[in-house]
């Protein structure tokens, strides 16, 4: 996999923008549903304060060790040096692969359902599956994955972060209208369910807000080119960088657009959706805007919205796609000749095929969209997100255990590793009560 030249710190929030903010948004109403009010609202600011922090220390450590003449260009790389090879074979590596992935299996899910939301729209009386507009999402993956390298994505990434201000603009406006017309339905915001019962949906709505706020590729974002420093790991990849030396205010400026982004969306999102529509909030809150067959908002509007979401969420897959692409490409390609000879573009083609295959399968296969989230929130965005990047700065800065930084990072290590354990539980729960409940290849 490589990069044409290092960019600007505007690709660089380009690309932070797209893999953070994506059409998991959609789920942020009905994760509310099982906090309420206070403790909704409380943990989606929470967790904004608490990701734009570690994102910022896990910049600060890659700037350090860069000009240390070590520079590492993907999170298994800082787990090599600072943890261990070992941690970075056995559980960095593939929980960051696992995260990706899962993340691809929800992307193509979603465009899906986007997919089937258009279609009935346009003919309310038809009988085609989700399995089957999950197949179409999946061909139309096929063919964008092709695209050899991460910086070659820069100008998708900037559509897609219009994209995603298009829609969530569409949704808060559909939700404010749906809510404020004479025909909404009395609105009730009570959690509902036994105690039992409402603690593992409130673990579970904790993962799907920290899925919504989790980027798991920061260190491939503000790597470097390969020609420029030797890959001391012995990597056969040509990674070079989304944005050029010196990285760190770079990455500052990228992360404050990014952030402003999140959260002119995400807080819209949730709030409008859940005022709208209390604990009836469907798991993709663009399911409330149907009821039966009856669109409740005008058609284009609908379309509009269905249309930017399935765009946005391509773009989304295509970003976390890079480090599985990599992984394969590393064994399988020659970084030595160009990209787009024979003996590179074959193994990139069958390979970025099977797995776009294999996600395809999988999003058809097990069609919860919200557990989906869930599961991909606790098992990953949570301890790259929410741990290692604390326990990464203390490594390397060896702050005084006296100093208030370090026994905060410590406190926000142990606090999200309960939260995070406790969260994969309730959403591997969640997943089992789904597939008992419904078959495989549902539609749903």
């Amino acid at each position: 996999m490589s990069m044409d030249k290092a960019g600007s710190w505007w690709h660089c929030a380009y690309h932070l923008t797209t893999s953070t903010v994506s059409p998991v948004i959609l789920s942020l109403p009905f994760a509310l549903c099982s906090l309420g009010w206070v403790a909704g609202v409380f943990f989606l600011a929470v967790t904004a304060v608490v990701t734009f922090y570690s994102y910022n220390l896990l910049s600060v450590v890659l700037e350090h060790h860069a000009l240390m003449g070590q520079r590492q260009l993907r999170f298994r790389d800082m787990a090599t040096d600072l943890l261990g090879p070992r941690w970075s074979r056995y559980l960095v590596g593939p929980i960051q692969s696992g995260l990706c992935y899962g993340t691809v299996i929800s992307g193509v899910h979603i465009g899906g359902q986007s997919l089937k939301f258009i279609y009935l729209l346009l003919r309310p009386n038809g009988t085609m599956q989700l399995y089957q507009f999950v197949i179409i999402a999946g061909v139309l993956m096929l063919v964008l994955v092709q695209m050899p390298s991460f910086h070659s994505l820069r100008h998708l990434n900037l559509v897609s972060l219009f994209l995603c201000l298009s829609y969530c603009a569409f949704v808060t406006a559909g939700s404010i209208y749906i809510g404020r017309s004479k025909t909404a339905t009395v609105k009730n915001y009570s959690v509902n369910g036994s105690r039992e019962h409402r603690v593992f949906d409130a673990l579970n709505a904790f993962s799907i807000i920290a899925s919504a706020y989790g980027n798991g590729v920061i260190p491939e974002i503000q790597c470097r080119r390969r020609g420029e420093l030797p890959d001391k790991y012995g990597s056969s990849s040509s990674w070079q960088a989304t944005i050029a030396p010196p990285v760190k205010g770079k990455m500052f400026k990228g992360l404050c657009v990014c952030y402003a982004v999140v959260l002119s969306t995400y807080f819209s999102v949730a709030i409008s959706g859940y005022w709208a529509f209390g604990n009836q909030a469907s798991g993709t809150v663009l399911a409330n805007f149907m009821v039966g067959e009856k669109p409740l908002l005008p058609t284009w509007v609908l379309l509009m919205t269905n249309i930017f979401s399935l765009l946005q969420v391509s773009a989304v897959s295509l970003v976390y796609l890079q480090p599985t692409n990599e992984v394969l490409e590393q064994k399988f390609a020659d970084p030595e000749i160009h990209k787009f000879s024979v003996r590179n573009v074959v193994p990139r083609l069958v390979f970025r095929s099977l797995s776009v295959v294999i996600a395809t399968l999988l999003a058809a296969m097990f069609p919860f969209f919200e557990d989906i989230n869930a599961l991909v929130g606790a098992f990953g965005y949570v301890p790259l997100d929410f741990i290692l990047p604390m326990i990464f700065y203390n490594i390397t800065f060896k702050p005084s255990k006296r100093s208030l930084i370090f026994w905060g990072n410590t406190l926000l290590v142990s606090l999200f590793s309960a939260l995070g354990f406790l969260g994969a539980i309730s959403s591997l729960r969640q997943i089992i009560l789904d597939i008992n409940t419904y078959q495989l290849f549902a539609n749903i």
